[in-house]
């Protein structure tokens, strides 16, 4: 595991963490829509880089 897979794993986590809260507080279906985005694209990198440069 390298350095860009992990922060890529742990800001999608992170990301993910945001959206849960924001669907809690009742926030713009926008905003979360757009931060979950982010979070599968982060998380779908890490992962992908995992599997073909391991």
């Amino acid at each position: 595991m390298t350095g860009l897979n992990t922060i890529l794993i742990v800001v999608g986590l992170f990301l993910i963490g945001g959206v849960i809260s924001f669907v809690k507080q009742g926030m713009p279906k926008g905003l979360i829509t757009l931060l979950s985005i982010g979070a599968v694209m982060c998380l779908a990198a890490g992962i992908l880089r995992l599997d073909y440069w391991n």
